[in-house]
């Protein structure tokens, strides 16, 4: 076979068109140039893209996955707001029950007298019937800042438009021109029942108990003004929670 000429340095090679091969013997593969260690790339078909079917195939699995995505995330971040407001109203009637514990937990036998005249009130007074759900004197107002008042306070609590109010003055003594310090302790509330455990062991449902013994204590008196229940029993119905109760024993 005739030999191919050694290429110069720097130069690549050139290959013709279409190789001779009559002088190969009969039945003697021709050999190219591949074959002979040159690298040699045919000439073929350009780099094939994708199809617009194939596109829109894609955009759409694409819209599925994140429309799938996104609706989790939506039920998660609803599931998370449902929590959180959960657990809102949990620590608000938490916090009213153990306020209204505190509160009647330390009831002092301590009347006031009436904001005109000289007539006096009890040291409790309750009566569902009327506005103020209940009334009374309680110790333990803290007093950090060192004001020059005492550490007993008369409170109420009241039932409107559905929302359990606390309110409370400054001074137990208070005149007409007094106003008190007004606070929603819980919304949703359908009622609120109190209940009063005399010294006979019988709950009462209004203080001073009408039928109840007074012990020889005459109605009016200081005594009989001043006079505690052995324990309390505090009911609120909520719109959500239903009844929620609580037995508290009057200190002292």
């Amino acid at each position: 076979p005739r030999a191919m000429k050694r290429r110069a340095p720097g130069r690549s090679a050139v290959f013709p068109t279409q190789l001779d091969t009559s002088h190969l013997p009969v039945g003697r593969p021709a050999v190219f140039p591949t074959q002979l260690g040159t690298s040699y790339f045919p000439v073929g078909r350009s780099a094939r893209g994708f199809t617009l079917i194939e596109v829109m195939v894609a955009v759409a699995l694409f819209a599925v996955v994140s429309t799938l995505a996104l609706s989790g995330y939506n039920e998660l971040s609803r599931q998370s707001r449902r929590l959180e407001q959960s657990m809102t109203r949990v620590r608000a009637i938490q916090s009213t029950m153990q306020r209204l514990s505190l509160d009647f937990m330390s009831i002092e036998p301590r009347p006031v007298r009436e904001p005109l005249g000289d007539g006096m009130q009890p040291a409790l007074r309750a009566d569902a019937r009327t506005e103020q759900v209940a009334e009374f004197t309680h110790s333990g107002w803290s007093n950090p800042a060192g004001v020059a008042r005492p550490t007993l306070q008369r409170v109420a609590y009241r039932l409107a438009n559905n929302k359990l109010w606390r309110d409370y003055w400054v001074m137990l003594d208070r005149t007409l021109a007094s106003q008190p310090v007004s606070a929603v302790m819980l919304d949703e509330v359908r009622s609120i029942k109190l209940r009063f455990m005399d010294n006979n062991r019988n709950w009462q449902e209004q203080w001073p108990a009408p039928n109840s013994n007074t012990g020889g204590i005459a109605a009016g008196s200081s005594d009989a003004l001043a006079r505690r229940p052995l324990a309390v029993e505090i009911t609120l119905e909520l719109a959500d929670w239903g009844k929620v109760s609580r037995i508290v024993e009057v200190s002292g």
